[in-house]
């Protein structure tokens, strides 16, 4: 995690995303879906902040928040911000 920049989830909007995935790894994926699923059922219930490792178009970044939603292309987070999964390293819980 040291290589990423912790940022305010306020800034996750104006940042922009590619279209690329930056996961290649099959496991990988399943992997982030189902901590993505486990955070929305953590954040849903008990409110808890989990760690977010993903990559806008500048370079990676880190945010500490609670997901409100996830959805076949995106996790959403409080107050409508978004991040696209496909760009989503890591979810740490």
């Amino acid at each position: 995690m040291e290589n990423y920049e912790l940022v305010e989830k306020e800034k996750i909007e104006m940042m922009r995303f590619p279209s690329i995935e930056v996961l290649e790894s099959t496991d990988l994926k399943q992997e982030r879906l189902s901590n993505l699923n486990r955070a929305l059922t953590l954040g849903n219930l008990e409110h808890n902040k989990i760690k977010i490792l993903f990559e806008d178009e500048i370079g990676k970044k880190i945010v500490e928040t609670t997901v409100w939603g996830v959805t076949d292309k995106r996790i959403i987070l409080k107050q409508g911000v978004v991040i696209p999964i496909h760009r989503v390293h890591a979810v740490k819980i």
